[in-house]
């Protein structure tokens, strides 16, 4: 059996083809079962982010086109189509690709956490879709404690490095405790929502989500246990915020001077802080001269950003050895694996003899004759009997010019070295 790893991720493909190929979360498990039968798999998983579809297998078969062809059928595409902008790991090399996966090092953010348990929920799907066994399960639960060692050696996911989690970070140094604050967010695109997850995860519970577009911030502030409200209300609410973070597309300030102003009076000067993150500006410049006002742009932002990608740059390097050196101790493991079977049918083997010669001995002693001679013989039976076999293969692959069987031989049994040049 193989190990495989086939993916097409974000830096391989554009958005048009990687949604194509991703699985609806309801249907992975009769995906794999199909898979499995169609491209002779004795294992699989499949992790369908959005940002990759990668499916890990134990594979029986050595045609590895199968499982490309498979996936472009299943998705009703041109097997063609994907060549060009999909991959394929085998062995070490897969192994390898599943630990920088789940460590956040093949990830489009740098270090990224969230993989990693998605990474984990593929597992458990698979397993519960009973298509995961000992083979992928023991690669998958060493690709976690590797990716723990990462996280608990390296500063791989310390660091935040989006606009997002800066933001949230940079709250976090305003405010000791983010569970007893409000935040406001205006605008509901994809970086306001990223927002929204980050203080989430922070603590905050009571979030204020307002955008022009009344629908889609209700779909937001559902998501967070939040309330909803439209731009203009913006105002009347404003005395009750701890965090302004905002990211629209207006080409008009949408919060100034004035209505901060009242709104801290109304506050009695308890600060605020704010993240202005929209190019052109959000938020008017001037609001930055009020007191206890902490006013962030996202130029402000990039200088942590870059600084904390160098760490994570730096602690990367750091990740990748100690992921070189679980994908050697993996493959060891395997490698051991490979001669159970066998050490298994020796120890039977000899056991089997073992126990002939002592029930020969046992009749001897019952028979009268002395332990003495019993003893030896059963020690020489034993000797002529273990080693029979082998004596009897290695004289004849010596005979057949076979000195390398010769070598194992000595360095089996830890023999004596000698010269075996001229033996045979």
């Amino acid at each position: 059996m193989a190990l495989l790893a086939l993916g097409i991720n974000h830096k391989t493909a554009p958005v048009e083809v990687r949604e194509r190929v991703a699985f609806a979360p309801e249907k992975l498990a009769d995906a794999m079962r199909q898979a499995q039968i169609y491209a002779d798999l004795q294992e699989i998983a499949i992790l369908s982010t959005c940002n990759r579809t990668e499916l890990y297998c134990s594979a029986n078969s050595e045609d590895k086109e199968q499982l490309l062809q498979w996936l472009g059928q299943y998705h009703q595409l041109d097997p063609h189509l994907l060549a060009p902008c999909s991959y394929l790991y085998e062995e070490e090399a897969a192994v390898r690709h599943m630990m920088r996966v789940a460590c956040g090092l093949d990830s489009l953010v740098l270090g990224e956490p969230q993989i990693l348990g998605q990474l984990k929920s593929a597992y458990s799907l698979s397993q519960e879709a009973g298509v995961l066994g000992a083979e992928l399960g023991r690669w998958f639960r060493h690709t976690f404690n590797v990716a723990k060692k990462v996280r608990t050696h390296t500063a791989i996911g310390q660091n935040p490095v989006s606009v997002a989690y800066a933001a949230v970070s940079m709250a976090q140094h305003i405010f000791a405790d983010l569970r007893q604050s409000r935040a406001l967010l205006i605008g509901a695109g994809e970086t306001i929502e990223l927002v929204a997850r980050h203080l989430h995860r922070a603590g905050v519970r009571e979030m204020t989500v307002a955008n022009r577009t009344l629908g889609r911030a209700l779909e937001l502030a559902q998501e967070f246990s939040g309330r909803a409200i439209a731009l203009g209300d913006i105002p009347e609410v404003l005395p009750k915020i701890d965090i302004v973070i905002s990211s629209t597309a207006s080409q008009l300030p949408i919060l100034g001077k004035g209505a901060v102003e009242s709104a801290l009076k109304k506050r009695r000067h308890q600060p605020m802080f704010m993240v202005d993150i929209a190019v052109p500006r959000d938020i008017e410049a001037q609001v930055g001269e009020l007191d206890d006002v902490y006013l962030y742009t996202v130029d402000d932002l990039k200088d942590v950003i870059e600084e904390n990608q160098r760490g994570r740059e730096t602690a990367a390097q750091e990740a990748e050895t100690l992921i070189e050196a679980g994908t050697h101790e993996f493959m060891r493991q395997l490698r051991e694996l490979d001669a159970v079977d066998t050490l298994t049918a020796l120890r039977q083997q000899g056991q089997v003899i073992c126990d002939e010669m002592l029930e020969k001995a046992l009749r001897q002693l019952q028979s009268g004759k002395p332990a003495e001679e019993v003893m030896s013989i059963l020690a020489r039976g034993l000797t002529n009997k273990l080693l029979h076999s082998p004596t009897v293969q290695l004289r004849e692959a010596s005979a057949a010019g076979r000195k390398d069987l010769n070598r194992l031989v000595i360095e089996l049994f830890q023999l004596p070295d000698q010269d075996v040049s001229n033996s045979g």
